[in-house]
């Protein structure tokens, strides 16, 4: 255990985060060294927002989701010509101020016809000219049908302040099917084709959301290699000429993350080996996890190489019989206060977790960067929160 750790470990009485900057930093190297050159990095914020200014210097693009998103790169002061405001839904008023500030710089998706004609109006309204992205649909709530697309395409000229990138597109998460990404893109080479061919629209760019897999369980296998491999084989082979930025969260983040929870309990029920931890699901959430069957990667701190003796039900402190990490989990000898170390959590485990469930502590978040760890965010005691009285409205 390094020295740090053990301070960090001797300070914090409660579950905590820790994001290394190097892991993601060689995390971007290493995909760029399996892409083909001149493909650009997009890093989703919504996959830990935490983490931009480590990536201000290693990705071209932030894909930004929401005003709170887009607060923290603006408070971070990101290059907002690196800022891409997308999302389902656009607030009408923050994007206004966006376009108000001329200091911003940055690209706007339009996920419906709606958000078109709201970009448009406020292009003229402040005589601005903005670049927008037309997002596809990918047969959901999101984006936009290719009909829509093509109409929007086909009457540009009577929207001369707005200036058409591309398209984006984004399917899915976690897929590991070359024939699902072959697919993928040989529509997505059709489609610009086919607005070349009929509406004379040359795109400059298409952003492609890839979903590229992580591996958080024991036993999974995940050739990343060949998957990268294959994909860019795809890439080559696109007709299309222009401009391709991969928009990722998950591939990028998960791997620089690790969350630390204490035992705080434990306990034999009807023959059930059982450990209980003061974060939880709430704190802890992996996609695919099919309540707690799979088991994640983790170690007990300081006990490395000690024989596995015993299976454990790992749980978490929500009064919630959902509240289950882990079962039947080969664990060494452990005792209150040992330390649990989970594995690729710098992506979603932190952000899709039921924060506010029971009112726990929320945990503090360390970055480990320059030889050092900085917290970047002390653990908060949810019943300091200042709930005002009741106050008549009507």
């Amino acid at each position: 255990m390094d020295r740090d750790l053990e301070l960090m470990l001797g300070r914090e009485k409660n579950a905590f985060y820790v994001f290394d900057s190097a892991a993601l930093k060689n995390r971007c190297a290493y995909l760029r060294a399996h892409l083909p050159a001149g493909v650009q990095l997009c890093y989703a914020v919504k996959a830990n927002p935490f983490i931009p200014k480590e990536l201000e210097n290693e990705v071209e693009r932030f894909e930004i989701c929401s005003p709170g998103e887009a607060d923290i790169c603006r408070r971070l002061e990101i290059d907002s010509r690196k800022m891409v405001i997308s999302g389902v839904y656009k607030t009408p008023e923050v994007i206004e101020a966006l376009v108000a500030d001329e200091s911003f710089e940055g690209i706007f998706t339009a996920e419906s016809t709606s958000q078109y004609e709201l970009l448009c109006g406020l292009a003229e309204k402040y005589g601005r000219r903005l670049k927008v992205l037309l997002r596809l649909t990918n047969d959901s709530q999101f984006g936009m049908n290719a009909e829509d697309i093509e109409l929007i395409v086909k009457e540009r000229g009577t929207h001369p302040l707005t200036d058409l990138l591309g398209v984006q597109f984004f399917s899915g998460t976690q897929k590991t099917s070359l024939k699902k990404y072959r697919r993928e893109l040989e529509m997505l080479d059709r489609f610009l084709l086919k607005l070349k061919n009929e509406y004379s629209f040359e795109a400059e760019e298409l952003e492609y959301g890839t979903g590229f897999p992580v591996a958080y369980f024991k036993g999974e296998e995940l050739d990343e290699e060949a998957l990268l491999a294959g994909f860019s084989e795809f890439l080559e082979g696109l007709v299309f000429g222009g401009r391709i930025v991969l928009e990722l969260g998950r591939s990028l983040a998960a791997c620089c993350g690790k969350y630390y929870t204490h035992i705080v309990d434990i306990k034999t029920n009807k023959g059930v080996n059982y450990a209980l931890i003061d974060g939880g699901m709430h704190q802890l959430v992996y996609f695919g996890q099919q309540m707690a069957m799979k088991q994640p990667l983790l170690s007990v701190v300081g006990k490395s190489g000690t024989v596995q003796d015993k299976l454990w039900t790992v749980c978490g402190s929500l009064c919630s019989m959902n509240d289950i990490v882990v079962k039947q989990l080969p664990l060494p000898e452990i005792e209150v206060g040992d330390v649990l170390c989970f594995e690729n959590t710098g992506a979603y485990c932190m952000t899709e977790g039921i924060s506010l469930l029971l009112s726990r502590d929320l945990p503090a978040v360390y970055i480990r960067k320059d030889g050092g760890l900085f917290c970047v965010r002390q653990s908060f005691e949810t019943r300091e929160i200042n709930f005002p009285k009741y106050e008549r409205m009507l």
